[in-house]
Order: C-alpha cells, then sequence, then structure tokens
C-alpha cells in the first residue's frame, strides 16, 4: 500500500493528481488513517501531527504521485435571515455556542442539531437541510480552516449559565 507523509494546502502542490480522495469535515481532520481515492488505490495517510485538510489540498504518495482531497457532501443546516442584522445577530448566537459554522455571503451553514435549529428559528432565522461540503471557519485561534479546537486557557464571557469545567 501507499503511504503518505506529505500534505500541502491547495495551490502549493503541483496540482496535476493521479485521483481524488473524497472526504466529509471529520475525515479531513486526521493524523494517520487508510483511505481510498476514487480510482481504488488506497493510501495510507501518515502525518507528524492531524491536520486539518480542506478542499483542494494535496497528499504526496510514497510513489511520488499527488492526490487530491476533495470535500465530500454532507448533510447540514443553512441558516438564514430576512435581514443583515439578524443574521449577524445569529451568528453570534451560533458562535457562542461553539458550534462548526461556515460563513457565507447571506447564510450560515452548520451541522444539524435540533436544539440550535430550534434556537434559530427562535430568534427568527430560517433553517433549511441541506447537502454540500463543509469547510467551517478555523476560529481566532486555528489558521487553517477547520473545526472548533482551541483551549482555553485565555479569557472570555460566554454569557450567564455557560461555563467550562
Amino acid at each position: 500500500m501507499l503511504t503518505s507523509t506529505k500534505h500541502a494546502p491547495g495551490g502549493h502542490w503541483p496540482g496535476q493528481a493521479v485521483a481524488e480522495i473524497l472526504l466529509d469535515f471529520d475525515e479531513r481532520h486526521r493524523r494517520r488513517i487508510r483511505l481510498r481515492a476514487e480510482n481504488g488505490e488506497y493510501l495510507l495517510l501518515d502525518l507528524p501531527k492531524a491536520v486539518a485538510m480542506a478542499n483542494g489540498d494535496g497528499l504526496c504518495a510514497s510513489d511520488g504521485r499527488w492526490f487530491k482531497v476533495v470535500a465530500k457532501p454532507e448533510k447540514l443546516i443553512e441558516v438564514t435571515a430576512s435581514d443583515t442584522l439578524t443574521l449577524m445577530q445569529l451568528s453570534w448566537h451560533l458562535g457562542n455556542r461553539h458550534t462548526p459554522a461556515e460563513v457565507q455571503e447571506g447564510r450560515i451553514l452548520i451541522r444539524p442539531d435540533h436544539v440550535l435549529e430550534d434556537m434559530v428559528r427562535g430568534l427568527g432565522g430560517n433553517t433549511k437541510s441541506v447537502e454540500e461540503p463543509f469547510q467551517p471557519e478555523g476560529g481566532a485561534y486555528g489558521g487553517h480552516a477547520q473545526g472548533h479546537h482551541h483551549n482555553h486557557d485565555h479569557g472570555h464571557d460566554h454569557g450567564d449559565h455557560h461555563h467550562h469545567d
């Protein structure tokens, strides 16, 4: 089996891929895993540390060939609002709950969660089920777009009744 110990962000690898590897958001944040490319080849990902891969990133195989990472569509909730202020307020409330979110022009994508969906609708927003690739924001402590992974060795106010134990 081929091995890959080298990851490169999109635009920082040759761009000529022998095959694509379709991965959802969770599958794209890995250090070591067996992957199956669309051409049927297997690749053992064996990176020195976990990487949050994004759509268009490349993985270099032990034989020098490159494989392209493609974000697989997954079930998501599209959050919209009738005006910009409401959408901004919804964005704040979702961020306050530390949920991975992809922020786009006029909408926010989150994973399905009936509690968050009820909250959004209760605050005047709209929700709709969609299926598309998911690339949440990296956050202030992240860098490359990834899920919510920061330590809490810093002060920030989450409001009443929200604690990190």
